[in-house]
């Protein structure tokens, strides 16, 4: 684990999320900063960047805050080298399989919705084009 601390500001920079988001997102316990200034200013990690990054990439699925958090938990497992039994290691992968599964069709639905959002758009700068073509 890295031990350079980067105030919050910068992780707010660094993962594209407001400083409002992050404080939000420690109050639900989604994340901790790993340390806090003598000022008392929240400090965070390379691995606090890293999950705020996962986080952030979770919004756009839809994701509750509490699965988020389940998710996180999972992985945490899974990730931390602690001795899972077999069945408790197949349990945690089938949670992660389910959010998989999840946001694949997630995915697809924002890639129709998209489509369909750049075919309204293309065909607005066709009106655009024909009425300026009209009128010069």
């Amino acid at each position: 684990m890295s031990s350079v601390h980067m105030q919050i500001g910068e992780v707010a920079t660094r993962t594209g999320l407001s400083l409002r988001s992050i404080r939000h997102y420690e109050m639900t316990g989604l994340v901790t900063p790993s340390a806090r200034s003598q000022g008392g200013f929240r400090l965070y990690t390379e691995d606090d960047v890293a999950r705020l990054t996962v986080i952030r990439r979770m919004k756009p699925l839809d994701l509750t805050l509490d699965e988020m958090r389940d998710l996180l938990d999972a992985t945490d497992r899974l990730d931390s080298g602690e001795e899972l039994t077999p069945g408790a290691r197949r349990a945690l992968l089938e949670r992660v399989r389910g959010y998989e599964q999840g946001a694949a069709e997630r995915v697809e639905r924002l890639r129709t919705q998209l489509a369909q959002a750049e075919e309204f758009t293309r065909s607005l700068r066709v009106r655009l084009h024909r009425d300026r073509v009209t009128t010069a």
